[in-house]
């Protein structure tokens, strides 16, 4: 049977929203809102939260987490999940972004069966349809895909750009990743890419060292929800109104 780890990645210091990990959604923190809903997921053997911070890890603690302490050097999250894991016996690792408090577990579950079901995937993550609204915001980022459903590229621009709207579908990238844990540990080990760092997406550096990335359009039913990412003060009050019309998560 083949062993699969989830871990959340969660720095301190966010450039948009200082200590953002800590940050309460009505009344519970951002961090342990992810944990508790990764938790969830049917597929995973354990849940880990890698950190830098002794704050975020004193707090997983408090509430019963798992957590791993790593360097403060990272560049990125993928960077501090292969540290996380790296003496750990696990075959494929998930890597869920710290600042998605309601991620579905369902997502985590596509993900996983998505890679399982296919020994040549090394890694794979996910998307949904944007919303109309959402198309010109650079932080939500763009994804187009090969008739293969590997990622072609990914954006904070516009992508397909809309010339012929004739049957135009922009898809969303979620930030949900999946990987066997030896690419992880190789892919971790490259420079920052040329790409990457001018649009600052982690995900770049794969593909800009001519790796696949599969991509798996999610099933989930309310994929917004899902895929909702905190970043700013405007989103945490916006994170507060969703909980308010999602009594599930109270």
């Amino acid at each position: 049977m083949k062993k699969i780890i989830g871990v959340i990645p969660a720095r301190y210091g966010s450039t948009r929203l200082e200590g953002k990990m800590l940050l309460k959604i009505s009344g519970k923190a951002m961090i342990q809102r992810v944990y508790e809903q990764v938790s969830k997921a049917q597929l995973l053997q354990e849940v880990i939260v890698a950190t830098d911070d002794e704050r975020i890890k004193s707090l997983v603690e408090s509430f019963g987490g798992n957590v791993v302490m790593t360097s403060p050097h990272h560049r990125s999250g993928t960077d501090r999940v292969a540290e996380a894991v790296r003496n750990f016996d696990f075959d494929y690792v998930i890597n869920v972004q710290g600042d998605q408090p309601f991620v579905d577990p369902k997502m985590i579950d596509e993900l996983t069966e998505t890679i399982l079901g296919n020994n040549k995937i090394n890694m794979a993550t996910i998307v949904k349809r944007i919303r109309k609204e959402d198309m010109r915001v650079p932080s939500v980022v763009k994804t187009v895909i090969d008739k293969n459903n590997n990622a072609l590229y990914f954006s904070r621009s516009l992508i397909p750009y809309p010339l012929n709207k004739n049957g135009l579908v922009v898809y969303e990238h979620i930030g949900l990743y999946v990987y066997k844990n030896d690419f992880l540990q190789l892919i971790s080990q490259f420079p920052v890419g040329h790409l990457e760092r001018i649009e600052n997406l982690e995900q770049l550096r794969v593909l800009e060292n001519g790796y696949d990335i599969y991509v798996v359009e999610t099933k989930c039913e309310n994929p917004h929800f899902s895929g909702f990412g905190v970043d700013t003060k405007s989103e945490l009050e916006e994170a507060e109104q969703m909980l308010l019309d999602s009594p599930q998560f109270q």
